[in-house]
């Protein structure tokens, strides 16, 4: 065996298969005994039963479910493959593994399929010193043919460099891929996301490959090859019949609201795609029902957004609504941390954060609520588990299924807490000794909401870069409110009450707690900012890009739409905010860094010692 095999070997036991089924009982069969037969048998197997009624749940609980390394879960209502393969992949993120193995349910797979692609990743990463996030299979029909509707084309503008590098692993560079087999990274996944699950069908392969590619290598390698047993053979402009609504609904969903494409790139595949409708539309012996699907694509595409990947999750889970408290009061007689973690964060971060607020306050808590909000690195779960088990604090864990936002995890992480006065604390963030001791007294005196001032550090908590000062009149924080946030969410104590009664946290990505606090201002809540800073607020590499972007300005509209709808603003207030702070989130990042230097946060010599 050459170190090549070794390698390829020692990869493939990093390999979660993800199998996605529906209503295919037999040829789920024949795939499973494909994946499970390999000469590169896959870690683990995670198979999702899409509320399949032709008894694929008998057969799957009698033959595999015993089976070591396989795991089933089944959804309580179809979500279609998108939602299929954002479950499977949600799932074995929970996990150990390296790389997930998507497969269709008619997707059966030659016995070296999986050791092709899992070599074709090893042996680029030796040759360029990267991994590409995916490498797909060779799929054919039945007699052997290409199938047409899963063959990648080569990424459009592949350098010459890039090109070799592919062909010297006998594969060739794409820029997207379909669910029918292929190797995604996992870590690459943890940082773009899951499929969108709001998509059902079409396009969502497209979707997601594009966002995990983009700025990244894919390859495709014909030395694995798998059969897409389809009931008929055609292209992706074969006629659709009635499902044309969701291949243009979920295009228009792409091209619009997707950061997986580039401009140039959406110019491209967008005059590719509309060349491929105008083909289908011609060839269909029923054009109007193409005609019907094309408006009503159209109409929801631009008329509504895709549900949320959790919550179509969490419904098909069967816990669509988040629990409520039970009929007992909360505790007046001490206060409670609510903290969440994610896939995403550091396991030395997270553990700095908690001591922060538990064993290192000269006041410390009665309760920390930790929610973990999604599945966990293996690394990551490990520290959490660890931290958890060694705090002198007492701990409450609400576990989510699904990665669904900080605004829905802190609303679940809410439910839980015992006390009435709340403390935050994020998971990457210091909290200083006396923060609690100054804080809870002056909620405990009456007021419902009080914040603090900042430091900022970079790398270090000994390394601070800048101070963020608040406003300490109430006045000035309840009007400065209607232009920008007036108190720093990490750094806030609250009355719990009083967060429950204008709704709680909501899905507002990245604006979540703006929205909240600006309610709670309209209705009234007495806030007040101490002027000490309280707590030291990381700012890591890339914190003004994430600042901006197409995404926070969708968040940015929809808060300021709220605002305007709930009188918080007025007409001139509402203008001048979509242009300012609209236009904040699309100019390039150093403009942006410079704005946030100078309006919000000032460097300083000594931050550490008062202005």
């Amino acid at each position: 065996m050459t170190s090549e095999d070794r390698a390829a070997r020692a990869s493939a036991r990093g390999v979660v298969a993800v199998v996605v089924t529906w209503n295919r009982r037999e040829l789920l069969e024949r795939c499973l005994a494909a994946v499970l037969g390999q000469t590169l048998r896959p870690t683990r197997v995670v198979i999702v039963d899409n509320a399949s009624d032709d008894g694929t749940a008998t057969v799957l609980n009698d033959r595999y479910a015993a089976l070591p390394g396989v795991q089933i879960v089944r959804t309580k209502t179809n979500i279609g493959g998108a939602g299929g393969f954002a479950l499977g992949l949600n799932l074995a993120l929970g996990g150990p593994g390296e790389t997930a193995w998507l497969l269709d349910d008619d997707t059966v797979p030659s016995p070296g399929a999986l050791e092709a692609l899992v070599g074709a990743r090893t042996a680029y990463l030796a040759r360029t010193g990267t991994a590409p996030v995916l490498v797909a299979s060779r799929a054919v029909w039945t007699d052997g043919r290409e199938h047409p509707m899963n063959t990648p084309r080569p990424k459009p503008g592949a350098g010459a460099v890039e090109r070799a590098h592919a062909q010297g692993v006998g594969c060739i560079p794409i820029r997207t891929a379909s669910f029918v087999s292929i190797l995604v990274d996992l870590q690459r996944t943890r940082e773009v996301g899951l499929p969108q699950a709001g998509f059902f069908l079409w396009n969502d392969d497209f979707e997601f490959t594009a966002r995990l590619v983009r700025d990244r290598r894919a390859l495709y390698c014909p030395a694995s090859t798998v059969v897409h047993e389809t009931k008929v053979f055609g292209g992706t402009d074969a006629d659709p019949g009635p499902r044309f609504h969701l291949e243009v609904r979920n295009k228009v969903w792409t091209f619009g609201r997707s950061p997986g494409l580039s401009v140039p790139e959406k110019l491209v595949y967008g005059g590719a795609t509309l060349r491929r409708w105008g083909r289908t539309v011609a060839r269909s012996s029923d054009r109007a029902t193409l005609w019907a699907g094309l408006v009503g694509g159209l109409r929801e595409g631009v008329g509504q957004a895709p549900p949320s990947t959790a919550t179509v999750l969490t419904a098909a889970l069967g816990n669509a609504a988040h629990p409520r408290r039970g009929p007992h009061p909360r505790k007046t007689d001490g206060f409670s941390v609510l903290m969440s973690c994610y896939g995403g964060d550091r396991a030395d971060f997270f553990e700095t954060a908690f001591r922060s607020v538990t064993s290192d306050q000269t006041r410390p808590p009665d309760q920390v609520v930790l929610v973990v909000d999604g599945p966990l690195p293996p690394g990551l779960a490990a520290r959490v588990d660890a931290v958890i088990a060694a705090s002198p604090v007492p701990v409450s864990v609400e576990r989510l299924p699904v990665n669904g936002g900080l605004g829905p995890a802190l609303q679940a992480g809410l439910i839980r807490c015992d006390f009435e006065i709340v403390a935050r604390m994020d998971a990457d963030d210091v909290s200083l000794p006396r923060r609690f001791e100054v804080q809870v007294p002056l909620v405990e005196g009456g007021l419902d909401l009080v914040g603090s001032a900042l430091l900022e550090f970079a790398d270090i908590p000994e390394r601070i870069v800048a101070r963020r000062d608040v406003n300490t009149d109430p006045g000035r924080i309840r009007a400065g409110a209607r232009f920008r946030q007036t108190l720093n969410h990490p750094s806030v104590v609250f009355r719990a009450s009083a967060v429950e009664a204008v709704g709680g946290y909501s899905d507002l990505p990245s604006l979540e707690d703006y929205l909240l606090f600006s309610r709670m201002i309209q209705a009234g809540a007495k806030v007040a900012n101490v002027e000490e800073p309280l707590v030291l607020y990381r700012v890591g590499a890339g914190a003004y890009a994430r600042r901006g972007g197409r995404r926070l300005l969708r968040s940015e509209l929809a808060l300021q739409r709220e605002f305007r709808r709930s009188g918080f603003t007025s007409r001139s207030q509402w203008v001048r905010n979509v242009v300012v702070r609209g236009g904040y989130r699309v100019v390039p990042e150093e403009l942006r860094r410079a704005a946030y230097r100078t309006f919000l946060a000032r460097r300083t010599g000594d931050p550490r010692q008062a202005p």
